[in-house]
């Protein structure tokens, strides 16, 4: 363990089956402070990836049923951007440059000189991204939902890389925000973070706004523009909305993320640019490949790593923590008093339908500030603001009505509606089933083949 009076150099994974080169890397590394733990298995490495959240890989690269190789994907699926060093044995060239070629940071030969171990630790933990990095760089995504704080740490760990980020989810689920927690994170933080929603101008101007003009490329071209991608020079662009960037502009941006290459509008000459690209979108993708109306080739160059953020819906133990944030928030903007919410109120806001999620519920506060003559904000008003989306939640009870409805369903879609075998299934007597299948409305004739 680190000592207490140290800084957080970082956590690594150690992986072989050789007990005894594990205990000395051990020693090595907690010696120069790192938090290690140390498995005999690639296995057993995946199940504490989770537990123990490593900055840094070190796995040897033979080993019994998963090698160093076959971890090495695993980890590049499960944790995006964590880095990976891969032990060979000495003279095993082929094996490294596959490691290499595979995504691995870098590879350490046996027998492993302690200066080349200590520089090549040192050399992943400066691009890890976590050791260096301020907490506060999600500061702005509230919450203590625990999946999405998984996806947070995946956030992070991508932040460290300059791989491409594909940002999916519903629109108001906070897909610029995690693209700025990203930025934060990066090694591009103290450059720009520049944004622009495709879906909000037309074709030619979109076109001019990402990649520039010239003088007198069109009518009203009265000087040069630099366009985006120049203005993020160093730092990150956000392309917002990308399912809705036309055709011919898909072609235009799939060119510079091969060259690193922007063309103004009406110039002959190209610019090299150096930013990381992420983009975000509330289309199906997939099936907009399919449909013929995005580029294949444009999806897999943006989706290295694909990060989808889930619905407020899914996530309802933040509403109480994002009130009351909203509640700050504008308070601070207005220079009033901050007002609070009847406790009744909350309730109804926790149990409502958020079909347009974090904006909607942002929306949904900033009006009930807005109208409400008292410091406290009442139930009544809150139940008007909502209107139909108002306590959408069910009940303890209905709910698991629902669930016994739908689980005496699928029995009976089973046995045909043989009330006698459905009953063995269910565990229950046939007289207690008949009961149950009657109070909730269910004939097992209906269930029967005709």
């Amino acid at each position: 363990m680190a000592n207490s009076n140290t800084p957080y150099k970082g956590k690594i994974l150690l992986v072989d089956d050789d007990p005894g080169l594990l205990r000395l890397l051990s020693i090595r590394l907690r010696a120069e402070d790192y938090e290690v733990e140390a498995v005999e298995s690639a296995h057993k490495a995946l199940a504490v990836l989770h537990r123990f959240r490593p900055d840094l890989v070190i796995t040897d690269l033979k080993m019994d049923k998963m090698d160093g190789i076959g971890l090495l994907r695993e980890l590049q699926t499960k944790s995006p951007g964590l880095r990976v060093v891969i032990i060979t044995a000495h003279g095993t060239i082929p094996d490294a440059v596959t490691a290499t070629q595979g995504g691995a940071f870098g590879f350490l030969t046996k027998p492993i000189d302690k200066d080349e171990l200590m520089e090549t630790v040192e050399r992943a933990m400066k691009v890890s991204g976590s050791a260096e990095v301020d907490d506060g760089w999600a500061a702005e995504i509230i919450t203590r939902n625990q999946k999405l704080k998984e996806i947070l740490a995946q956030a992070k760990m991508v932040a460290a890389t300059d791989a491409r980020v594909l940002i999916t989810g519903h629109s108001g689920t906070g897909k610029e925000l995690l693209a700025k927690a990203i930025h934060r994170a990066s090694p591009r933080r103290d450059k720009p973070f520049v944004a622009i929603n495709c879906s909000a101008m037309a074709e030619n101007l979109l076109e001019s706004e990402l990649f520039g003009h010239v003088k007198g490329a069109f009518t009203g071209a009265t000087r040069n523009h630099e366009g985006l991608f120049q203005a993020a020079e160093g730092g990150t662009l956000l392309l917002d909305e990308i399912g809705d960037m036309p055709m011919r502009l898909q072609v235009k941006l799939l060119r510079v993320l091969q060259e690193h290459q922007v063309r103004p509008v009406g110039s002959t000459e190209a610019i090299e640019v150096d930013v990381r690209v992420i983009s975000a979108t509330h289309r199906d993708l997939q099936s907009m490949m399919r449909d013929g109306t995005f580029r294949e080739d444009l999806y897999y160059r943006l989706n290295v790593v694909n990060i989808t953020l889930p619905l407020l819906d899914q996530r309802r133990e933040d509403i109480p923590l994002l009130v009351s944030h909203f509640l700050q928030q504008i308070a601070s903007e207005a220079g009033q008093e901050r007002k609070v919410y009847a406790p009744e109120a909350v309730e109804l806001l926790v149990t409502a339908e958020w079909p347009g999620n974090i904006r909607q519920l942002y929306n949904i506060v900033r009006q009930n500030v807005a109208l409400s003559r008292s410091p406290v904000i009442s139930g009544e008003l809150v139940q008007s603001s909502l209107g139909e989306h108002a306590g959408k939640l069910a009940s303890f009870s209905d709910a698991r009505d629902e669930f016994t409805r739908n689980y005496l369903s699928q029995i009976l879609q089973i046995t045909m509606g043989n009330v006698s075998q459905a009953a063995r299934l269910a565990k229950r007597n046939r007289t207690d089933f008949y009961k149950l299948l009657s109070r909730h409305d269910l004939n097992p004739d209906s269930f029967k083949t005709r």
